[in-house]
């Protein structure tokens, strides 16, 4: 069970965490063409006679933080903590022979765009693309992102960790509330011009729109409302109503705008803003699905000293068991004509993808 003062010392770890924090020195991306520049007169097409590939692109969700099992080189070495898990949703979607993992922890839109500063100690993950997409048949493009631009999910994070922890605070969900619509609309066209750096580094490489799926992901809510009666010594400190305001409303209104980003950049897109629910952390009903408050001190095994600041990386995310049955849903998705869907628990257990309307034929 956890201490007053355990949770003390996770919330000033997830602090060090906060968007604004991270790391982002590194290898500068490859400078792109215009946002929207289409493959011209240099189209060629794709590779033929080499394995297929679905890539993942975007931030902790999608690099299976949480997960466990995280790849050589992204577990703090060398300032790298990007934690792609082999135990990541796209892992599991089984859509192609080989599997590329391009997202990271932390990461913004930028940082998936061309031109990419840099983030824990890697360049662009549109540039990184392109050179996936000549090595191998893409077939398949997951996108999970925006949750670091504006709405600063980890911020967020500590701003309702902190009022639970304050007896005199009202609670976290009514200032945000009132801030998070502006925030989704600053978001939205962050987002937006990443995707059409993908779709541009695509073209580059001598893909149509029409040769692959890009697939674009929302985020499943961590908590709700109807936690256990001890959960902020479990670790979930937070208030049920500030809980439930993120699960009824900051998640569905981030799924909105992500489903706008999707149809005006021409992808599909799946929800997965229910897609835990019933085993969300603390809830205790049944095996969970995400992580609680998690404090992991073998972070200090690959990266000594300067890992003290991600000892909380993995808290409220999907855990191994999650990310394999948002992959398993993800895949059936794309193996589907539904243009739109939403992941949802099935009376027997099981994640499907609920359809809404129907691809394009052809």
């Amino acid at each position: 069970m956890w201490s007053l003062a355990a949770v003390l010392i996770a919330t000033s770890c997830l602090a060090a965490l906060a968007p604004g924090t991270a790391a982002r020195a590194g290898t500068p991306g490859a400078a792109g063409p215009a946002v929207g520049q289409s493959a011209g007169s240099g189209y060629s097409a794709p590779p033929t006679g080499r394995p297929t590939a679905v890539v993942a692109l975007g931030d902790s969700s999608a690099a299976g933080e949480g997960g466990g099992a995280y790849r050589s080189g992204t577990r703090g070495e060398g300032g790298n903590w990007c934690h792609r898990s082999a135990n990541a949703a796209v892992e599991r979607t089984g859509l192609a022979s080989k599997v590329v993992n391009l997202a990271c922890s932390g990461a913004r839109s930028a940082d998936v765009g061309f031109g990419a500063p840099g983030h824990y100690t890697e360049g662009s993950q549109a540039g990184r693309l392109a050179q996936v997409a000549r090595t191998y048949r893409v077939t398949h493009v997951l996108v999970q992102l925006g949750a670091n631009d504006e709405p600063a999910f980890g911020g967020t994070v500590v701003r309702c960790v902190a009022a639970f922890l304050n007896p005199a605070s009202a609670g976290c969900s009514a200032a945000l509330a009132r801030e998070w619509p502006g925030k989704l609309a600053a978001m939205a066209p962050r987002v937006q011009r990443a995707v059409a750096d993908v779709r541009t580094a695509l073209r580059r490489a001598g893909y149509r729109d029409q040769d692959y799926q890009l697939i674009m992901l929302s985020y499943p809510s961590p908590v709700t409302e109807t936690m256990t009666r001890t959960h902020g010594l479990t670790g979930c400190p937070f208030r049920p109503r500030d809980a439930g305001w993120g699960r009824t409303e900051a998640v569905p209104q981030l799924t909105a705008t992500l489903r706008g980003v999707a149809e005006r950049s021409g992808g599909r897109f799946l929800d997965l803003s229910r897609a835990t629910e019933g085993h969300e952390a603390c809830t205790a009903t049944d095996v969970e699905w995400q992580r609680r408050l998690t404090v992991n001190p073998r972070v200090f095994v690959d990266a000594g000293p300067a890992a003290a600041g991600h000892l909380a990386q993995e808290s409220f995310h999907p855990n191994a068991v999650g990310h394999g049955k948002l992959g398993g849903c993800i895949g059936r998705f794309a193996r589907g004509a539904d243009r739109e869907a939403a992941c949802r628990v099935g009376t027997d257990g099981s994640l499907n993808p609920v359809g809404r309307t129907r691809a394009p034929s052809g």
